[in-house]
């Protein structure tokens, strides 16, 4: 059994991460934290889930908690999972990295510690999306500097980093694959008037509206014909299981940092 700790417990990923740990007969959710000042402190995990008691108490912090667990879950924020890694190699606990928004600094430190811990680091746990990442693959190359190429996304109007990690990663994958720099190449965005497209970059477009839980858009457009691969998620279950798979899979792993690809061994 992986003994699983899920970080930030009363949001939107955190209740769902608590709902698939729970549902999978190999996984035990070991702890699960809040913010110290919030209202739902010390209540039980599954009872803000939604999915009835489980006989976890929320705890505002990770002292008492690491040291019985294998792996943390982290879906929070930039700053507060910093500091869980911290406290995760301080307790020599592999950890799963879902949280977005990095900083250069922030990523380095992230990559520090991992000589230390085990890290999956991943802005999308789908397993599916971790498949388009292939495909985008396979289609940048064959396609080549003969499109245009345009990747959107769209989220619910709570998320605050944008474009999503994810879709900088699709962007990521595009450019590599093409022998680009994306951040040379990368357009986010266009207002006004411009001159004709540079077929060399790669536009980024953004909406936040609603209760969108995910969809991305990478388009390779030609003169006559286009390709488009997307991936629709319709429930953050789907983020939270491949949250859990991961947290199976690293509590067995050396130090380092791995990706989703690792996990699912593409």
């Amino acid at each position: 059994m992986t003994r699983i700790v899920v970080a930030g417990a009363a949001g939107r990923m955190g209740k769902r991460l608590v709902e698939a740990v729970q549902a999978d007969e190999h996984a035990v959710l070991s702890g699960a934290t809040v913010r110290p000042e919030s209202q739902l402190y010390g209540l039980d995990a599954g009872d803000i889930a939604g999915i009835g008691r489980v006989g976890v108490k929320t705890v505002g912090s990770l002292d008492g908690v690491l040291r019985e667990s294998d792996v943390l879950i982290d879906f929070t924020t930039p700053d507060l999972a910093m500091r869980n890694l911290d406290a995760c190699v301080d307790a020599g606990r592999a950890m799963v990295i879902g949280t977005t928004g990095f900083s250069e600094e922030q990523s380095v430190r992230m990559q520090a510690a991992a000589a230390d811990i085990a890290i999956v680091a991943a802005p999308n746990m789908s397993v599916g999306v971790n498949l388009v990442y292939r495909l985008l693959e396979t289609a940048a190359r064959t396609l080549g500097d003969d499109v245009d190429i345009e990747i959107v996304e769209a989220h619910h109007r709570h998320k605050k980093d944008a474009p999503s990690g994810t879709a900088l990663r699709m962007g990521r994958v595009v450019a590599d694959t093409l022998g680009r720099n994306l951040d040379d190449c990368a357009v986010y965005g266009r207002q006004g008037i411009s001159d004709v497209r540079d077929r060399k970059t790669i536009g980024f477009e953004t909406i936040r509206a609603g209760d969108i839980v995910g969809e991305h858009t990478v388009m390779f457009c030609a003169d006559g014909e286009r390709v488009e691969i997307t991936h629709k998620a319709s429930s953050r279950l789907t983020f939270a299981r491949g949250a859990v798979r991961a947290a199976h899979w690293v509590a067995k792993r050396a130090p380092g940092l791995y990706d989703m690809r690792d996990v699912l061994g593409l």
